[in-house]
């Protein structure tokens, strides 16, 4: 039986880790760096200059702006230094005025704004803002680790007083990545504490994934009632959709999944609930369950569980893997659905195990190419390779350790897929760019 504190600090760990946010968090992030180094600002800004890592320009290049109609980094930039509200966080981009977007626009227009890849090593998630005034000063803000972790604050060169960064205080005993709003210890989780938090603990302790759900199930029906990126969710529902996919709890679930991510990654005034650092990840190990849960009719205790189990796996998973890498966070977050949707369809531990394996021995592998509109194709592969997955280990069928990456134990097989995500990854990270930055 896990003991008490522990259980207490994987609820603070879920608080933190599953959040509101509105628009894709990388380039909201760099908006969020942008605000602390302007709201310390005395003049009004005259310069911004983004240093950034490879991952978070990755993320950020391609994706809509909520309520723009914009994609890409300006213009998440200059409302960062026009809003100048970092207490918002991660929805620091929900509705500003629309005096702030011309103002934000003139900036953009005056050529403000450079945006360029920070040399030298420095973590994955890195992002640094220098910003200078009419008045001759200069504030410069970095965020470091994680999407919300500000690390350093300047005036002038001189420290601004700040809370204790996330990024300072690592905790090395759990080789994780630090979590968002840091505020107690990162508990190093394994398969069975996962299992045993979601199965066991009381439901009152545990029933507040269920605004996640609300909050995704929200942006998904927003999309279906709009034209937002490549459509796929409407496309599924749709009458092709019907007439070669089918209507089933398979296609309800795709979907939902695909309609909230058409949404986001089109830049819809939608805030989603996110799932360590990443929207998507939050819409991919919530919708997929919450779905099918809803089709099969089950108890609202079910649900819940269901709901708990997926999303505490996929931050497990993240653990390991970090907050961003070259590895799709579908992968993530479809193999937290995987066994959501096994424990909805009455699979024992055992089984839910074998979802797990099933897909390692599945997506491992599938490259994250930046936040676009056509994440939504990613996320809708994820969540039908869990509903795959699931079917398969429930007749207990499973990929064994003789075929490829998965281990006969869960935790080794989450081990190796995080390893070729976070490490061997990395020169194909490089290369993504490369291409991304290259094209004709």
């Amino acid at each position: 039986m896990m003991n008490r504190q522990t259980q207490l600090d994987i609820i603070k760990m879920i608080h933190r880790e599953v959040v509101p946010a509105t628009g894709c968090t990388e380039p909201v992030a760099v908006a969020l760096t942008v605000a602390h180094a302007s709201e310390v600002l005395p003049g009004k800004v005259t310069s911004i200059r983004l240093d950034l890592s490879a991952n978070i320009l990755k993320n950020a290049m391609g994706v809509g702006i909520p309520g723009t109609g914009m994609i890409g980094l300006p213009i998440a930039v200059a409302l960062g230094a026009v809003v100048a509200d970092p207490s918002k966080q991660l929805t620091i981009l929900d509705d500003f005025s629309k005096e702030q977007f011309e103002e934000a626009k003139q900036m953009m227009d005056a050529k403000m704004i450079d945006i360029n890849l920070k040399q030298g090593d420095v973590d994955k998630l890195y992002i640094e803002a220098t910003l200078k005034d009419d008045s001759g000063h200069e504030a410069v803000a970095i965020i470091e680790h994680v999407h919300t972790a500000l690390k350093s604050l300047t005036l002038d060169g001189k420290a601004v007083e700040r809370k204790e960064s996330v990024a300072e205080t690592e905790d090395s005993a759990c080789n994780c990545v630090p979590s968002e709003n840091y505020d107690g210890p990162d508990v190093p989780l394994t398969f069975d504490m996962v299992y045993d938090f979601a199965t066991e603990m009381p439901l009152d302790e545990i029933d507040f994934i269920l605004e996640a759900a609300r909050l995704n199930k929200n942006a998904a029906e927003y999309s279906l009632r709009g034209e937002y990126g490549h459509a796929v969710g409407k496309m599924i529902k749709g009458e092709l959709g019907k007439k070669f996919l089918g209507d089933t709890p398979y296609t309800h679930l795709l979907t939902y999944t695909s309609a909230a991510c058409d949404a986001r990654m089109d830049g819809a005034p939608v805030t989603v609930m996110s799932n360590s650092g990443s929207g998507n990840q939050g819409i991919t190990a919530t919708l997929p369950v919450l779905t099918f849960a809803e089709d099969q009719g089950v108890s609202e205790e079910r649900k819940i569980r269901a709901l708990m189990l997926s999303n505490l796996m996929v931050v497990y998973i993240k653990q390991k893997l970090g907050r961003l890498s070259a590895l799709c966070g579908c992968v993530v977050a479809s193999t937290g659905s995987a066994c959501g949707i096994t424990y909805l369809l009455g699979g024992t531990r055992e089984q839910i195990g074998y979802s797990v394996k099933n897909m390692v021995g599945n997506l491992t592998g599938m490259i994250c190419d930046g936040a676009k509109p056509s994440c939504s194709l990613k996320v809708t592969s994820g969540a039908s390779s869990a509903m795959l997955s699931s079917l398969l280990a429930i007749e207990r069928k499973v990929v064994t350790s003789s075929e490829g990456v998965v281990d006969d134990d869960i935790d080794k097989s989450i081990d190796n897929l995080t390893s070729i995500g976070r490490d061997a990854m990395t020169a194909t990270d490089k290369h993504i760019l490369h291409i991304m930055t290259h094209k004709d």
